[in-house]
């Protein structure tokens, strides 16, 4: 069983490690928000999205080999028109272009009919269901060319939820006029450069703006406006409380968003089925019935062209693939979440966990404490991966489990450091007492020098903190006895004082732990009966130091006067007192409220001693109640010394009646000898001497 002491210095440390976790998951946001990161793009590697052929969604890519046939990009304006041609003649649903055509065509060339590159690229986009790009910029160059389709915002402004972009970078006006949609390019990425999440929406200049992804599933659907559901629409539960966009709506798509309108892309494994390469959509007669009813993406996947982003499963994803896996994802239903109430149950759980670990890392055995660690550390893995396979819900398990790690290491490491001090208390106490094996079995099992029980070791501690706190030294433990002195091994002048006021504070002590245990054995249902000490207080010579071998020795103090302390602590039953001194003591401090016992003839010694009883401290000695009783007192002892006997009783009895309670046994001592003395004749060498036979 472990001790008080290591339980108070367990609960601090492993409370202050619970605390400390707890705060992380407060203040602790930006880190968590990178290890959150690297554990979800481990479960995207562990379990992609899958692909699905039958999507409508496809690639036309500029690769290494259209670059091989039709030489470097940019191409001609009136070659991307016959692009478009190909496209719009093979039914697409929509055409959107992962490029910016925001200057004109390089090429001075006219066509017969005198219309110039953009002008037959314009032509060919004009009632095609083509989408181009923009850029949104940091620097205030415009707001971009005029939006396609309507914005309907049902609750907050969605504007104040998105970062501000001052300006925008348009395709030429004389295309976007004829385009059907127009969706910035943008990606931002996480502080890695890695593309998780991704905007549907942005604010440009103080109007709403959609991405690439949205505008090409807008097209297809024929739709023309976007609902944007912020915080306080109708239908929402905010209570005023103005926190962000809450879904936006795409034809007959509704997508969930974070309050920034941001979702986080489920990526799936690069898959040639998505792709076709654009020189084959330029060949004479190529058959591309495939692309019936498909969005369609065009952009660049060459490595020349440098148009790549780095996502969860690939540092080198061409940027077109990941336009067109976010129309995937969005068309699927395949969507990653992290849940609102996810930071606040992640919090409360680790809450629980680290009181769960708290309690069986100091409960259990350290074999089954770790193995209920490690079914925690499962669990929390488990559950997080559970959650992110099955419904695609983002559950931290770092948090806790660095939590969890935290607590029981703490743990752990204040038992064993516990454990250490006590083995190298044990072998500082018992190695010169004891063999090395005998000292290395006390070491493992530290329990074994709890002698005596916890009984015994609530009365002794306080007992020997009376005598340490008043200068004493204690030599050693004799079942339920204290031996004790003073002046050694260093020198104390007011030794008798500081010994008598020892044994006055042992005295009270006993007061409180009897009143203690008494409530306790009432409110057990048992009977209780006080529990009583003696005390043999003497002054003399003795002889002090280390005593014993060279291999076994102690501290310890020996001699004459040492066996007489004893008689008295003894002669305390006799005498029905629990303090009494002998007269050399009562010399050395004669400040406190003695009464004269008798001349006594200890076992073992050819001469009588004077004990005294101690009745009280220095302010009891000083009252005018203890200068009476010292009167009775000396009374009695002149009357019984010369064999008035009759008259020793009546003092006796008039003297009892104003002693205190320490000291009251004395005289029923008293009254039962002088009776005896009185019903019997002494011998004519009769002496007042008392002779203890007993030890």
């Amino acid at each position: 069983m472990r001790k008080k002491s290591e339980a108070r210095l367990y609960a601090l440390t492993t409370t202050a490690a619970c605390l400390f976790s707890l705060l992380a998951g407060v203040v602790g946001a930006p880190t968590r928000a990178v290890m959150q990161d690297l554990v979800f793009d481990q479960y995207q590697r562990w379990k992609p999205r899958p692909y699905a052929f039958d999507q409508p969604v496809r690639i036309v890519e500029v690769d290494e080999e259209s670059l091989k046939r039709f030489g470097q990009w940019p191409w001609s304006r009136e070659r991307v028109a016959a692009l478009v041609e190909a496209l719009k003649n093979a039914g697409t649903a929509a055409i959107a272009f992962d490029f910016l055509f925001s200057e004109k065509d390089r090429s001075d060339a006219t066509a017969a009919s005198g219309q110039s590159p953009d002008d037959q690229f314009a032509r060919a986009i004009s009632g095609a269901p083509v989408v181009l790009g923009m850029f949104i910029s940091e620097a205030p160059n415009g707001t971009g060319s005029a939006a396609k389709a309507g914005f309907v915002t049902a609750g907050d402004d969605a504007t104040q939820f998105l970062t501000p972009s001052p300006g925008a970078l348009a395709p030429l006006s004389e295309l976007a006029q004829h385009a059907a949609g127009v969706g910035f390019l943008n990606w931002r990425p996480d502080s890695d450069r890695v593309v998780r999440r991704v905007p549907l929406i942005l604010n440009v200049g103080g109007s709403l703006h959609p991405s690439l992804a949205m505008e090409a599933l807008r097209v297809a659907q024929g739709a023309s406006t976007y609902i944007v559901k912020s915080s306080n629409a109708s239908g929402e539960t905010a209570f005023g409380e103005v926190y962000g966009v809450l879904q936006v709506r795409d034809g007959d798509l509704t997508i969930d968003t974070d309050p920034s309108g941001e979702i986080r892309v489920y990526f799936a494994r690069p898959d040639p089925r998505r792709s076709i390469p654009a020189w084959k959509v330029l060949e004479p007669g190529a058959d591309l019935s495939d692309l019936k009813g498909t969005i369609v993406f065009v952009g660049a996947s060459a490595a020349t062209l440098s148009d790549i982003v780095a996502t969860p499963l690939s540092p080198v994803m061409p940027g077109v693939e990941a336009h067109a896996q976010i129309v995937e994802q969005l068309l699927s239903g395949q969507t990653l979440r992290r849940p609102d109430w996810g930071p606040s149950a992640e919090w409360m759980a680790t809450a629980v966990i680290c009181a769960l670990l708290v309690a069986t890392t100091w409960a259990l055995a350290p074999q089954f404490a770790a193995l209920v660690f490690a079914i925690v550390i499962g669990a929390i893995v488990a559950a997080s991966w559970f959650a992110f396979s099955r419904a695609g819900l983002l559950i931290e398990p770092t948090y806790p489990a660095f939590s969890a790690a935290v607590v029981y290491f703490t743990g752990v490491s204040t038992l064993y450091a516990v454990k250490r001090q006590q083995e190298r208390e044990i072998r500082s106490a018992f190695g010169r007492f004891v063999s090395p094996a005998v000292v290395a079995r006390l070491a493992e099992m530290p329990g074994a020098l709890e002698l005596g029980g916890h009984f015994l070791n609530e009365y002794l501690t306080p007992m020997t903190d009376a005598i340490l706190d008043r200068l004493g030294t204690v030599d050693k433990y004799m079942g339920d006895a204290i031996m004790a002195f003073w002046n050694a091994p260093l020198d104390d002048s007011d030794h008798a004082r500081h010994a008598v006021e020892s044994a006055l504070a042992m005295r009270q002590t006993l007061v409180s732990l009897n009143e203690g245990w008494r409530n306790r054995a009432e409110a057990e249902g048992r009977s209780f009966k006080p529990v009583r000490f003696g005390i043999g207080l003497n002054t003399g010579e003795c002889c002090v130091g280390n005593l014993g071998s060279l291999r076994r020795f102690d501290y310890s103090a020996i001699g004459d006067e040492v066996n007489v302390a004893s008689r008295l602590e003894g002669a305390c039953k006799i005498f029905s007192v629990d303090v009494i001194g002998s007269e050399t003591t009562r010399g050395e401090a004669p400040e406190f409220a003695w009464l004269e016992i008798d001349s006594v003839l200890v076992k073992g010694k050819t001469q009588p001693v004077g004990l005294y009883a101690l009745a009280g401290d220095a302010t009891v000695a000083a009252s005018d109640e203890f200068a009476a009783l010292s009167r009775l007192h000396s009374a009695m002892l002149a009357a019984y010394r010369n064999r008035d006997f009759a008259s020793a009783v009546s003092l006796a009895k008039e003297a009892a009646a104003h002693a205190p309670e320490a000291v009251r046994g004395l005289y029923s001592y008293n009254l039962r000898r002088f009776s005896q003395l009185a019903e019997t004749a002494q011998a004519p060498d009769w002496r007042p001497l008392i002779a203890l036979d007993e030890k």
